[in-house]
């Protein structure tokens, strides 16, 4: 996914924006990057990979060149950012986060404008790039940024840093969050609110979908408002957010807690305790505890001096390996016991299906599993909030192939915890995970859980329902 975060001051403010940069790590490990306006008049930019070791390690040794009032950072898990233009805009850095599905027809289009492309990670497109390219070619900042939101379909936020100011786009349908922090003499904008309490902000301002914020040392100003439309992602509050954030002012550890009370205070299922499949099923477990009356332990704890990161490697042998080494059984709590282990949610069912083994080889009466959201049945189309490149990644599709003959086959049906068909999924991945029994959240929960009318929340990946463009 990834995440983005700015910081202008009327002082020096490299600080704020390293560690302000850094509270987003959790959003994605493949690079970070940072660009300030330093008091010469330059631009300074460095640009890290983060798959083999953290933000800190990596930017701590480059923060002597950074020595402006005005920066902004970026954790991305796609391109290397930021970007630094010259244009007849002046001069600019650009971070963004989202996924742009129609990049091979807005390249065709630059293209044949006679714009180039120099930016290109392992031979493709940068969506940065493209999306800076959009930009210039309006008259101003802002007619640029219009002509970015029509052109784009999925999804884009960026924030853009000139040599006076903070520009900040949230993406035309909001699906990814932007918020503005205040502290004397200084204003920051994150995606993640947890980047604000330790660095002394305030929570400000919540930009709406689509609004474009200019900001400096003194203040802010909306220069494009909020559109009406709203589709924020609900991976959000499952998966995505650090427990302490909070999103249209809605926490993430509240509605996990939700979440998981709901499946326990409804659970039929004769169990011991609840534990979790960390770090994202802790919330949800605590609730699922509370609602459920029995204990809440730690049957499984994350080896986060080593593992600190939830983000698995691209290579699935890899993936396997990381996901057993990173999680240590606590072999007194399983013995013999009937445990609800929590986690978020099941994408391929691989991971889960070697821990439940794992699990019930240490010595656990019973492994039941419950999920926090309902099951996936449509790929991503607007954050890539997972790494599946086809339908037939997620387990749900393999078995409505495997049932229809095709994947794609009454996808309403099996959307629907009300059918048979729902219902005979379900049946399919418990045996298919060798689980005792599996339980998910419904649409219905989730949307209550939030506290949003549906129609403000992207539920695209459990019912297709959300609206592109």
């Amino acid at each position: 996914m990834g995440g983005l975060f700015g910081v202008i001051s009327k002082q020096k403010c490299i600080t704020d924006l390293f560690y302000g940069t850094d509270y987003h790590s959790h959003l994605g490990t493949r690079r970070g990057g940072l660009a300030s306006y330093n008091v010469n008049g330059n631009f300074a930019r460095s640009i890290h990979n983060l798959e083999n070791s953290q933000f800190r390690t990596k930017f701590e040794d480059d923060l002597k060149k950074f020595d402006g009032n005005s920066g902004i950072g970026v954790i991305s898990d796609s391109d290397p950012q930021p970007i630094i233009l010259n244009s007849h805009l002046g001069k600019f850095a650009i971070v963004t986060v989202g996924k742009i599905n129609n990049t091979a027809e807005l390249e065709r289009d630059l293209i044949s404008a006679g714009r180039s492309f120099t930016e290109l990670s392992s031979g493709q497109t940068n969506p940065t790039e493209l999306t800076a390219l959009l930009i210039t070619a309006g008259k101003s900042f802002e007619d640029g940024i219009k002509i970015a939101q029509d052109k784009i379909k999925g999804s884009c936020s960026f924030l853009i840093l000139t040599e006076k100011s903070i520009i900040a786009s949230r993406d035309k349908f909001g699906r990814t969050p932007l918020i503005i922090g205040k502290k004397d003499g200084c204003l920051a904008i994150a995606s993640e609110t947890c980047a604000f309490a330790n660095l002394g902000y305030e929570e400000e301002y919540y930009v709406g979908p689509g609004e474009v914020i200019e900001m400096n040392s003194d203040g802010f100003k909306t220069i494009i408002k909020a559109k009406e439309k709203l589709q924020i992602c609900s991976f959000l509050w499952i998966y995505y957010g650090y427990p302490t954030s909070s999103y249209e002012k809605i926490n993430v550890d509240d509605v996990r807690f939700s979440l998981g009370y709901s499946l326990g205070s409804n659970d039929k299922a004769n169990l011991d305790v609840s534990s979790a499949i960390p770090d994202s099923g802790t919330c949800m477990a605590i609730g699922f505890a509370a609602g459920k009356k029995i204990p809440y332990r730690c049957a499984v704890v994350k080896y986060t001096p080593t593992w600190p990161r939830s983000f698995m490697p691209s290579d699935q042998s890899i993936r396997d390996l990381v996901a057993k080494m990173k999680l240590i059984p606590n072999k007194s709590l399983l013995r013999e016991k009937r445990i609800a282990f929590c986690d978020d949610s099941i994408v391929r069912g691989t991971q889960l299906r070697d821990n439940a083994q794992i699990l019930l080889g240490y010595g656990a009466k019973e492994i039941h599993i419950r999920i926090s959201c309902p099951p996936l049945v449509y790929p991503c189309e607007y954050l890539n909030f997972s790494a599946s490149r086809s339908p037939l990644e997620l387990i749900t599709r393999r078995y409505i192939l495997q049932k229809e003959g095709e994947h794609n086959k009454n996808l309403d049906k099996y959307s629907d915890a009300s059918t048979k068909e729902y219902r005979e999924m379900v049946e399919f991945i418990k045996n298919e995970l060798n689980l005792s029994s599996l339980e998910y959240n419904s649409i219905e929960t989730l949307v209550k859980s939030i506290g949003l009318p549906k129609d403000r929340i992207c539920t695209h990946c459990f019912d297709g329902s959300s609206y592109g463009g």
